[in-house]
């Protein structure tokens, strides 16, 4: 049995041509608004990811720092470069490794490679990130993340 339209609520019921959608104008003012607090969120967003990668970076020294402890300790003397954590180096007898939970050298969370220096200006062995900039000094995402401080 086919229903007749007149039969539906006012609400349910087809208005045919008096349908009305969104018009041009009322798209744009929605896409300007979405515009507008994307660029007063994307500064915190990328301040806030600025932020993660430097502690990121903090953590990541911390544990190469206990790997470096962890060799001293078995081989008695500080490894030569960071590789040494991971693959014992030609005549080593006493390397008991690896020192790493993974098989390789961790990069930084820039993609470079950690600076390693033994021995030592600030301590036994400096350990550091340079940033984003992958160069010594800078300030906010390009500062350096060191393992004596």
């Amino acid at each position: 049995m086919k229903r007749d339209p007149s039969d539906l609520p006012n609400s349910l019921q087809r208005k045919g041509a008096t349908a009305r959608g969104f018009t041009l104008l009322e798209l744009l003012v929605v896409l300007a608004i979405l515009g507008m607090i994307a660029a007063f969120a994307a500064p915190r967003v990328f301040k806030y990811l600025a932020s993660a990668r430097a502690d990121s970076a903090r953590v990541q020294i911390e544990n190469l720092g206990q790997g470096i402890d962890l060799y001293k300790l078995e081989v008695g003397t500080y490894p030569p470069d960071l590789e040494a954590l991971v693959q014992a180096p030609s005549g080593e007898e006493r390397w008991n490794g690896p020192y790493l939970k993974k098989s390789v050298v961790p990069k930084d969370p820039w993609g470079n490679d950690y600076v390693y220096h033994f021995p030592g200006e600030h301590g036994p062995y400096d350990l550091a990130s340079l940033g984003a900039d992958n160069a010594e000094g800078g300030e906010d995402e390009d500062a350096d993340i060191v393992s004596w401080e």
